[in-house]
């Protein structure tokens, strides 16, 4: 299914809400409110997101599908509820599916900068 070449509505932030409180190979993270959750399974478009981790932090992270590393999530530095500190991080995407309204992905290993 052919896609919009910067993505629906470029000034959109989708929520993304993750199960744990931090990022890791095989963790899994189900994006809400695109427009065709179906087309962006098959096949990926840049956004942004709004993502909220599960002890209720919230940061902001970007889809980038243009790396040179494959399909990529960045995040900036961010503090866990508990108080950690965890660096900046890009990870790559092993897989995207289609559930229903959503889109939930499953993070892969840290991408190489």
């Amino acid at each position: 299914m052919p896609q919009p070449s910067t993505g629906p509505a470029e000034a959109d932030v989708f929520l993304a809400v993750c199960g744990p409180t931090h990022l890791f190979s095989g963790a899994r993270c189900r994006v809400l409110g695109l427009p065709d959750p179906r087309a962006f399974a098959a096949d990926p478009w840049p956004v942004e997101l709004e993502l909220r981790l599960s002890d209720d932090v919230v940061t902001e992270a970007v889809l980038r599908t243009r790396d040179p590393a494959g399909t990529v999530l960045a995040l900036p530095a961010y503090t866990t509820g508990a108080g950690t500190p965890i660096d900046g991080r890009t990870w790559t995407i092993r897989e995207f599916v289609s559930t229903g309204d959503d889109v939930e992905l499953t993070i892969g290993g840290r991408a190489s900068l």
